[in-house]
């Protein structure tokens, strides 16, 4: 799979997850398999800004290339000078942009997910994007559409290919669907047939790589965005390398390998926060996903979601079974699930769906990672 020069083989991308595609866990995942890894989520105000925080979140492993980016914005000026900033001080060599965010926050200031359905105002954000990036590709993800009613997907697509970008991903769900249900993945089918010019990938519900065939052989997509089904399991990559090139064999490590790669991937972020307990806390929402039906007394499993150092964190690991081997029927959905009542939008939003005019404040509050 070509993604403008980018050739990405397995066509396999780590999808950006706000609070998990860290370096660290890229790292992980990136030693496991091959593909295109993608950096957590950044908003075009902030990295114009130079916030601090963002400029730290979008710093790369040496051992990152190529170095994936995603950006998220409601104001093509904005956004089109964060991509030429990007461009211009050699900050990534890919770009994606994000259409597919359900969350409130997003999406009741026009942006995410509720974006694509103003189409015109879509149009305006890729021109800009794609004008400003040089030779580096820029793609974009998004969502089938805000809810069963307003579908977006088809004509989001289109107007990507009219507006040169390099590639769309489609996660098969609604905004309304947020995480639950069952993605619809002919949704994607259709998504292929209707931009034969460029790579389509599909995403949803891949959890494990026999899904990722399947999804392929059943929509005809070019490759697969995987997010949740690799939450405690960077290993899922290397499953994905071994699939694509035709093999069988899947990996299957034992509770002691499971633990020796929990130590390191909250070693890797004590190198991302300043502060140790900080970085500690952040990766105890990795545990439950880690331990995932192996056997862990509640009280251990207490200890390690709850440690507050990195040496707590290992004197708990030392106390697992490591000769524990890895337990059947685990190749099921991790991480957020439900859906919502309703999609939070501006007023007004669905009046108009060729209306281009950026909402009032649409930036404002969103500063930061």
């Amino acid at each position: 799979m070509k993604i403008g020069p980018i050739e990405v083989w397995p066509p396999v991308v780590l999808a950006p997850m706000a609070g998990i595609t860290n370096a660290p866990f890229r790292v992980l995942c990136r030693e496991q398999g091959a593909g295109l890894f993608v950096c957590e989520m950044i908003t075009t105000r902030a990295l114009v800004e130079r916030n601090p925080k963002t400029l730290k979140m979008i710093r790369f492993d040496a051992s990152e290339r190529p170095r994936s980016i995603q950006l998220y914005g409601v104001d093509p000026g904005i956004v089109g000078r964060a991509v030429r900033m990007i461009a211009e001080e050699d900050l990534a060599d890919h770009i994606d942009l994000n259409f597919g965010c359900p969350v409130p926050k997003v999406t009741r200031r026009g942006g995410g997910s509720a974006l694509p359905y103003k189409r015109n105002l879509l149009r305006s954000i890729l021109r800009q994007a794609v004008a400003n990036a040089g030779a580096l590709p820029v793609t974009m993800k998004m969502r089938i559409g805000i809810d069963e009613e307003h579908l977006t997907y088809l004509d989001a697509g289109r107007i990507a290919v009219e507006e040169g970008v390099a590639a769309v991903a489609l996660h098969a769900r609604t905004a309304r669907q947020h995480y639950g249900g069952t993605a619809d993945w002919s949704a994607i089918a259709r998504l292929k047939e209707a931009v034969p010019e460029i790579p389509v990938l599909g995403n949803g519900d891949i959890w494990c790589a026999d899904d990722a065939l399947r999804m392929v052989a059943e929509t005809g997509c070019d490759g697969v965005v995987v997010g949740r089904g690799c939450l405690g399991r960077p290993w899922l990559f290397r499953d994905l390398e071994t699939a694509f090139n035709g093999g069988g064999e899947r990996v299957t490590p034992s509770l002691g390998e499971v633990a020796d790669v929990m130590a390191r991937h909250a070693e890797g972020l004590t190198e991302v926060f300043d502060v140790e307990r900080y970085a500690i806390a952040d990766f105890r929402k990795h545990v439950g996903w880690y331990l995932k039906g192996f056997t862990v007394g509640t009280e251990l499993r207490r200890e390690l979601a709850t440690a507050e150092s990195l040496d707590g964190l290992r004197e708990s690991l030392a106390k697992l079974e490591r000769d524990q081997p890895w337990p059947p029927n685990t190749d099921t959905p991790r991480g957020k699930s439900g859906e919502r009542d309703r999609v939070h939008l501006p007023d007004g939003w669905l009046d108009d769906p060729w209306d281009g005019v950026v909402p009032e404040d649409a930036e404002s509050g969103i500063s930061g990672g």
